[in-house]
């Protein structure tokens, strides 16, 4: 099923067609033996299952082109000897390619959800997570371009660093050594003492969230705000409006090292906040009113993050810009990258302030173009979801049960 439009705006996507068609043109699909062991990631799901999504669109594919095209944009700097592992099986670059190409196409012609589901049927292999349970369940939460006010100076008000790697970390690749085995972690990031040993890098506590670090790195920025500067971090990109009302757009760079540690989790330990309560407002909330402890709940992530400036919007990790709501960030171990993939979870319905009064259910194609420290798992997705009151609102107070799919196209597609 392919469909030729002539709705404005087409012409974009036609050049990174271009790009593909050699793929095109080559690409044949490769399926792996089936492995023993645990339970992969994705299992396939056929029509007729109780597992097969219903299709649909909530946003009417509202910024799914853009999507589309920056995953586009990404395969096309790979080697085409490239594969991608999809549960048990495995597929081409050029299958890759060619799903991606094939759905766009479908999505000019703005399809009904009868259309839409009865051309995935017959289109594409479906395949669900196994979730955090092996049956299916997935947390959803959300991720925002945060928002700060900055200075270019140290002054009594801006004075906290936004800050660029330090010179004295250092990053290795185990997989270079011969003999050495990774289990899992191919990268360790430290710091090489005056007698030549390589050991851990500071944690934010020995770094005294940054401050001990101003001689070994670059300043992008002064804020005004130290829980803001934490959300920063946490978030991993941002927009800094700075004294003279120009805008810095900020991204991650690289990591102390250090795992990611919920704050939230310890507030919830203290008996300080209910379990039931924790969101990102609730927590701001807390550490507006409690300044007297609020290093020492930073302290309990000992994770620091350092930023490069970016001139466009945020960038995932595969070095592509996020598009608002069509986004995600998994496990970059367990799924494909830059793949195509629906969900199935709730979105806020009724709002009040920052209060969310109300859930509703959707579902939404997006694209897998993200991770996060906190992203472990088949079990886990975070939704990008772009910047201001609403993004912020929605990312704040998303801890909401789904399903997530992923689509690659059948052999047999035209």
């Amino acid at each position: 099923m392919m469909l030729v439009s002539n709705r404005p705006g087409a012409w974009r996507w036609v050049c990174l067609m271009m790009v593909a068609v050699f793929f095109l043109s080559t690409g044949c699909i490769g399926t792996g033996k089936g492995r023993s062991g645990p339970l992969p990631a994705l299992v396939p799901v056929t029509p007729g299952e109780k597992a097969y999504p219903a299709f649909g669109d909530d946003l009417n594919f509202e910024g799914l082109e853009e999507a589309l095209l920056q995953s586009l944009a990404y395969y096309s700097r790979l080697p085409e000897t490239r594969t991608f592992a999809v549960g048990d099986d495995r597929y081409s670059l050029s299958v890759m390619v060619r799903s991606v190409v094939v759905l766009l196409n479908a999505i000019q012609e703005e399809p009904t959800p009868e259309a839409l589901s009865r051309f995935i049927r017959e289109n594409y292999q479906v395949y669900r997570s196994t979730g955090r349970d092996g049956k299916g369940d997935v947390l959803f939460t959300g991720y925002y371009e945060a928002e700060l006010t900055g200075h270019t100076e140290q002054t009594e008000q801006y004075r906290y660093p936004v800050l660029t790697r330090p010179d004295d970390l250092v990053t290795i690749d185990i997989s270079r050594f011969p003999g050495v085995k990774s289990t899992g972690k191919r990268h360790l990031i430290g710091r090489v003492t005056e007698s030549g040993a390589v050991v851990p890098y500071y944690t934010r506590n020995e770094s005294e969230n940054g401050s001990a670090l101003l001689d070994r790195t670059e300043i992008l920025a002064w804020v005004d705000d130290p829980v803001d500067l934490f959300f920063l971090e946490i978030q991993g990109s941002g927009v800094i409006t700075m004294e003279n009302g120009e805008e810095l757009r900020v991204h991650y760079q690289t990591k102390n090292g250090h795992p990611y540690r919920s704050i939230g989790r310890y507030l919830i330990q203290q008996g300080l906040l209910e379990r039931e309560a924790v969101s990102m407002q609730t927590i701001r909330q807390w550490l507006d009113e409690n300044p007297e402890r609020r290093q020492e709940v930073f302290n309990y992530n000992p994770s620091m993050v350092f930023f490069k400036e970016e001139a466009k919007g945020p960038l995932g990790c595969y070095s592509v810009p996020v598009t608002p709501n069509r986004s995600i960030a998994t496990d970059k171990r367990q799924f494909p990258a830059c793949g195509i993939a629906f969900i199935t979870t709730e979105k806020p319905g009724e709002t009040t302030g920052d209060e969310v009064l109300s859930w509703e259910s959707f579902g939404r194609f997006v694209v897998n173009q993200d991770t996060g420290g906190a992203i472990k798992g088949p079990g886990r997705v975070d939704l990008f979801t772009g910047h201001g009151p609403s993004a912020e609102l929605t990312a704040g107070h998303m801890k909401q049960p789904g399903s997530l799919y992923f689509l690659v196209l059948k052999p047999s597609a035209r």
